[in-house]
């Protein structure tokens, strides 16, 4: 069985004999020195054979991703990389064993690769090798870890519910499976574990969570795969804030032990309606300083036909703020903004442009209280 990891070494191990397996990522012949990049699931180490060595010739021949075992020491590298956590070592070849010989490759492991998405997924277990794709699964599995171990420190159950069961009307299509056993029949994919968990918790269970696997028979959006996998929990004789704190406390905790991250809770909260009303979205980004203001108030008394329409209607007046920014926008450049808001069905866009003076679509329109009044509720 292999003892030890490729990139786990560093300057403290120097003079320490070691087993090593893995893939030759790169090999370099510099002046009849061969330099071997041998990576595994850690890392890269620097291998070296010199030219009296028994194996020269196989070393030499070498091609990329080929499979090889050897033993060697580890001593100081001459000319260290920093870049590499193992960049300050080297290990001198002693014995080197052939475990399997790589054919051409159809494209070129690296993290920049130019090959096409179709010929990476069709030899996946080659783009697989390469480093941000191993991290984003290693990744993934240290967040599964780190996730369990909350909920059993918290005294929760975990229970993995069926995969195959019957058809239950969630809101979204379910994934039907035929049964050869019972001609005719079909099971259907879960949607969610909602039956599954609501059983549970009538059962007594108290507190249940599951990562679970759910399906989607639905067209794809930006959020929607066909399958996905969602953390899933139940908790009995609870209030809402002992809801949200125990999600607060597992996003600190994965936060924490994978990025080393440390949130500070509780976390901000809003209402809904806030959401809605200040950026459009139930799922904001904070990030987004433009709010939406809603300026109806302003104009309850208008003249201006179109937004007297609105509001008599029970329509709403809303506005966004740009600052600072009226020497940058021309009038050319406004246009381009009206065009792109009626792609959205919008029917127009009114705009007003306060700088040394105040100009804009429909200031001839208002009456100068209310462009003091816009002024004044939104300190322009």
């Amino acid at each position: 069985m292999k003892k030890y990891h490729n990139g786990s070494f560093n300057i403290q191990q120097v003079g320490q004999v070691v087993e090593l397996s893995g893939w030759v990522a790169k090999k370099r012949n510099l002046g009849g020195l061969i330099f071997i990049d041998l990576r595994d699931r850690s890392g890269i180490i620097q291998l070296v054979v010199r030219p009296d060595h028994k194996d020269y010739g196989i070393a030499s021949n070498l091609k990329t991703e080929s499979v090889i075992s050897i033993v060697g020491k580890i001593v100081e590298r001459e000319s260290k990389n920093t870049k590499m956590p193992t960049g300050e070592i080297e290990v001198i070849v002693d014995t080197l064993k052939i475990e399997s010989i790589a054919h051409d490759l159809p494209f070129e492991i690296s993290e920049d690769t130019t090959a096409l998405e179709d010929t990476r997924l069709k030899y996946r277990y080659l783009d697989l090798r390469r480093e941000n794709v191993r991290e984003k699964l290693i990744t993934r599995s240290k967040i599964m870890h780190s996730i369990r171990n909350f909920f059993y420190d918290e005294g929760f159950v975990e229970v993995e519910t069926p995969i195959l069961c019957k058809s239950t009307p969630e809101g979204a299509r379910d994934y039907l499976v035929p049964s050869r056993v019972n001609k005719g029949k079909f099971y259907a994919l879960p949607q969610s574990p909602q039956l599954f968990k609501q059983l549970l918790m009538v059962a007594g269970m108290e507190k249940y969570y599951q990562i679970a696997k759910c399906f989607r028979d639905e067209d794809l959006r930006a959020d929607r795969q066909p399958e996905f996998t969602q953390v899933d929990l139940e908790m009995s004789f609870v209030e809402e804030d002992d809801v949200m704190d125990t999600t607060e406390r597992l996003i600190q905790k994965v936060f924490k032990d994978i990025k080393g991250i440390d949130i500070k809770l509780p976390l901000m909260k809003m209402k809904y309606d806030d959401a809605i009303n200040y950026y459009g979205s139930d799922k904001p980004d904070l990030r987004f300083d433009m709010k939406i203001n809603d300026v109806s108030e302003v104009f309850k008394d208008t003249n201006f036909t179109v937004f007297k329409n609105v509001l008599d209607n029970n329509g709403i007046i809303n506005c966004l703020i740009v600052k600072d920014k009226a020497d940058c926008y021309s009038r050319k450049e406004i246009d381009k903004l009206v065009d792109f808001v009626k792609t959205y069905k919008a029917s127009g866009l009114a705009w007003i442009k306060i700088d040394d003076e105040i100009s804009g679509s429909i200031v001839k329109l208002l009456t100068a209280e209310e462009i003091n009044a816009l002024k004044e509720k939104l300190s322009l």
